[in-house]
């Protein structure tokens, strides 16, 4: 069976982590079959399990004065932004049924990035300070996962042409000093996170060695709005 692809534009982080959350209890289960998701998300910070509150080098009160939130999730990694032209892949996935390590999974996330930046000109390296991808010293992707009984989400950020600045705010993924690249920097050029991933289904059929079809949003069990 394939696995299914949606596109969600540009949609809020709560909504597509509640999304992620009733998708891996679904596939659990065995109500929903892997999905994955393809967006974009309106400014803000998440600090993983594991990370520390000291790597926010502003105050929450800074960022509220900028609209943006601070939020803590259960999946790996420490603390990074997400913003407009970053894309932003969660693939939720039975790594079981793929037979796939989750030393595999986060590899074959690099890779997919590394294949999204070369088909945009843009050669990127695996460097041994941290999970992602970097590009002449600065980090041009990023990846952090979560694994329940099996299955997997969350995912990777990769910077397209987003605002950097927010991120001379933190320690980005808990490395001080980091400076952080997009797309759009190191190919001189105007790009966009749709032109980016035009040939995203072909790439993920190749990394998974299944086939990938798109889906409507209106298939996906979004949680009901209060």
């Amino acid at each position: 069976m394939a696995i299914r692809l949606c596109r969600l534009g540009l949609v809020d982080y709560q909504a597509v982590h509640q999304l992620q959350l009733r998708l891996v209890a679904a596939r659990l289960a065995g109500a929903e079959d892997d999905v994955i998701l393809v967006t974009e998300h309106p400014p803000v910070f998440t600090l993983g399990r594991r990370g520390r509150r000291d790597h926010l080098l502003v105050s929450e009160s800074f960022l509220a004065a900028h609209g943006i939130e601070l939020i803590h999730i259960e999946r790996g990694g420490d603390i990074t932004y997400h913003g407009p032209g970053q894309l932003v892949i969660y693939p939720v996935l039975d790594l079981r049924r793929l037979r796939r390590s989750i030393t595999e999974h986060v590899g074959a996330l690099e890779e997919l990035m590394l294949r999204l930046a070369a088909d945009c000109g843009v050669t990127a390296v695996r460097d041994g300070r941290g999970r992602g991808i970097w590009c002449g010293g600065a980090k041009l992707g990023s990846v952090g996962i979560a694994v329940r009984h099996g299955v997997a989400c969350h995912g990777l950020a990769l910077n397209v042409a987003p605002d950097l600045l927010p991120f001379t705010w933190i320690n980005p993924c808990g490395l001080s000093g980091v400076r952080m690249t997009s797309l759009a920097r190191e190919s001189g050029r105007e790009v966009t996170v749709h032109w980016v991933t035009r040939h995203l289904l072909q790439i993920l059929q190749d990394l998974l060695g299944r086939p990938v079809a798109a889906i409507d949003r209106l298939e996906l069990p979004w949680p009901e709005v209060a």
